[in-house]
């Protein structure tokens, strides 16, 4: 019974994490909610996939239930973020995209480890062990995303840049044809001989 235990509480620890991807808009501030009892712990990761600088205001208004604003991040491209619930309620955690005038932004963020913690006194050393092995594979899957969204960031500006080379070697080619076919027609006539009537 107890092993069933052990495996349920892994089994909730991983299905507890889960990857969001967001686009705001200019001038726009996005919120989300948790409801957390005493002792919960909470991780936040982050990444700004796309948009201007690559830099979001992450407001880690991780404001409590009495709306004290425990952190806040500004123009942050990417970044983890973990609390200790102090009190129950609801928390708010908000990415601002109220800075930018004109471009949106995509960001990527995760939430994992809202698990009720019990009494590290009570906790036995196998669920501990457990719950260890969980917040490990959050961290992975975290990474794992950063490298997906870097890898397509950097692919999108290899793309770029292959299309304006070919741009500018397709312009480069007409120049040169026009400056080819000017001198054969100007040498042309230079060397001609022009007969007097």
């Amino acid at each position: 019974m107890r092993f069933l235990l052990v495996i349920f509480t892994f089994l909730s620890a991983i299905c507890l994490v889960a990857a969001h991807t967001i686009t705001i808009p200019a001038r726009v501030k996005e919120c989300f909610f948790e409801e957390l009892q005493v002792d919960d712990k909470m991780t936040i990761t982050f990444q700004v996939g796309d948009g201007g600088q690559l830099d979001i205001d992450f407001l880690f208004l991780i404001s409590d239930p009495s709306d004290v604003v425990v952190q806040v991040a500004k123009k942050e491209t990417t970044g983890t973020y973990s609390f200790t619930a102090t009190k129950n309620g609801r928390y708010t955690y908000c990415f601002s995209n109220e800075m930018s005038t004109v471009t949106e932004k995509i960001v990527s963020f995760n939430v994992h480890g809202v698990v009720h913690v019990p009494d590290s006194g009570s906790a036995d050393p196998l669920e501990n062990e457990i719950r260890e092995l969980a917040d490990n594979l959050a961290a992975i899957k975290d990474e794992q995303e950063y490298i997906v969204i870097r890898e397509q960031r950097h692919r999108d500006t290899a793309e770029s840049t292959n299309d304006r080379v070919k741009w500018w070697s397709i312009f480069q080619f007409f120049v040169l044809f026009a400056v080819c076919f000017w001198q054969v027609f100007y040498l042309k006539r230079f060397f001609e001989v022009k007969r007097v009537v």
